[in-house]
């Protein structure tokens, strides 16, 4: 935890002739950005996975940096000396304050939490535009789902040989069935398993969908009763997330459009 506060507050100390009192904020805003591009990879690969569940294991590996963050403005004390990153603010805030210290010093509408109020504010519209995005990516992976479940591959087609087996099949046997089985029966039972799993996912899926979009909501509760430092770091590594995730579809979208374009060219050259 030592290196941490230190590295914060080296941080800080780059940025305060420009932000002075608020600059170990942004130093903690900075530090925040730092993480979140050493995990872009995953997010990157997690994405690629095209799942409602995309980007859990960046937010699984950023657990311990949050826990650092939330020791770091929560002690008194770093490594046997005062921590000196309790001493700085954000605006009026303290980062080591907590929404219910705020309320005492002036109310909701009171300096300090004001400051409370605007971080609240950022991170609810931050979650409900995850909440949108999330909502309409998991109709369009159900979507998706639901027409490759109806299409199944190979109906109408006969196996080569079929008429042969047909051919010497016992009176009163359907065709197609081998002797002394029950026709139909395997084909049967296998289709019933698949159109099960199909709709087991597809049950799935729209649970997700409809249950991770509110999740984000769940970071206001938690910034109420984590010191102001860890909510500025909810705040910002929440909007990575669903910018990155934006960037990340337009990328794909783009690449699609690409892939379409160079296939009609070619379909146009051969004609």
């Amino acid at each position: 935890m030592s290196v941490f506060t230190h590295l914060v507050a080296e941080l800080g100390r780059l940025l305060e002739p420009v932000l002075a009192q608020s600059a170990t904020a942004a130093a903690i805003v900075l530090f925040t950005v730092l993480v979140r591009l050493a995990l872009h990879p995953l997010s990157r690969a997690a994405f690629r996975g095209a799942t409602p569940a995309a980007g859990c294991l960046p937010l699984l590996l950023q657990l311990p940096v949050f826990f650092v963050m939330y020791q770091a403005f929560s002690s008194s004390k770093v490594g046997g000396e005062a921590n000196e990153l309790l001493g700085h603010r954000l605006f009026a805030a303290p980062l080591g304050s907590r929404w219910t210290e705020a309320l005492g010093e002036g109310g909701p509408f009171g300096a300090q939490g004001l400051v409370f109020l605007g971080l609240f504010a950022a991170i609810a519209v931050v979650a409900a535009w995850s909440a949108v995005r999330g909502r309409k990516a998991a109709a369009v992976a159900a979507a998706a789902a639901a027409a490759s479940a109806a299409t199944p591959a190979g109906r109408g087609k006969a196996k080569p040989g079929a008429a042969k087996a047909n051919a010497g099949a016992k009176p009163g046997a359907k065709a197609g069935a081998k002797p002394g089985t029950k026709a139909g029966a395997k084909p049967s039972a296998r289709a019933g398993v698949v159109a099960e799993v199909t709709a087991e996912q597809q049950e799935v899926m729209r649970k997700l969908g409809g249950v991770l979009p509110l999740l984000s909501f769940g970071t206001l509760i938690t910034a109420a009763v984590v010191p102001l430092a860890a909510g500025l770091y909810l705040l910002t590594t929440t909007a990575w997330s669903v910018a990155e995730r934006i960037w990340l579809q337009h990328r794909k979208e783009r690449a699609e459009r690409a892939e379409q374009a160079g296939r009609a060219e070619q379909v146009e050259q051969m004609a």
